[in-house]
């Protein structure tokens, strides 16, 4: 019994985890919205995901907000970049799917071609966030090393970036899917970033993947 009411372990452990992502969620929407704050209100959400769901650590709401102050600068420089670089990308994206799709031939070849050219900005994009939540970067460094990690960890940056998408898609399409997706999503992410993270910078592996290397 006395398992089953620890605050830490059992079902009160699970609710407190089920709050946590559903309360970071909505944070981040909600800093979301004046859209140039996106690329900090990001990389808070990854790091307090890694910190207090991933590692069960308290106070998620505190470290998100210390983490959005701290990455504020940088991500703000960071996403007046990102915004209309976006927004190009997208626009040539559409015009070639547009006339791929329509003339077939040698111009769906090209659309397939650029479709798949897309995956490394696209990575670039999606290593941002976990980079700027974990490490200090200034902004040319920043963008330095996603793209080193883009090229150098393709497979994950593919999942990264499909499970990117899918969850955009997914709360673009649902309104419920915003209350718990945008941290679940970060979630399932570092899976796959905080392995990698841990090569490079051995203080930031997980525990146990310490204990092996010793």
């Amino acid at each position: 019994m006395g398992k089953l009411f620890n605050p830490e372990k059992g079902i009160w452990g699970w609710l407190s985890t089920l709050v946590d992502v559903a309360g970071l969620s909505l944070l981040w929407m909600l800093l979301c919205l004046p859209v140039v704050t996106a690329v900090p209100a990001t990389a808070a959400l990854y790091y307090a995901v890694v910190k207090c769901v991933r590692r069960r650590e308290s106070g998620a709401f505190r470290a998100y907000l210390r983490a959005f102050r701290d990455n504020l600068k940088t991500g703000l420089l960071t996403g007046l970049i990102l915004l209309p670089a976006a927004a190009l990308l997208l626009a040539v994206h559409h015009i070639a799917r547009w006339y791929g799709i329509r003339a077939g031939g040698v111009l769906y070849l090209l659309y397939v071609a650029q479709y798949f050219a897309l995956m490394i900005p696209a990575g670039v994009l999606c290593w941002l966030f976990p980079l700027l939540g974990r490490f200090e970067y200034g902004v040319r460094d920043l963008f330095r090393t996603a793209f080193q990690l883009t090229v150098a960890h393709l497979p994950s940056t593919v999942v990264l970036v499909l499970l990117t998408a899918q969850s955009a898609v997914f709360c673009a399409v649902y309104w419920w899917p915003v209350l718990f997706l945008p941290a679940a999503a970060m979630l399932l992410a570092s899976l796959f970033t905080e392995r990698i993270f841990g090569k490079y910078a051995p203080e930031l592996a997980e525990p146990e993947e310490a204990s092996e290397e010793e």
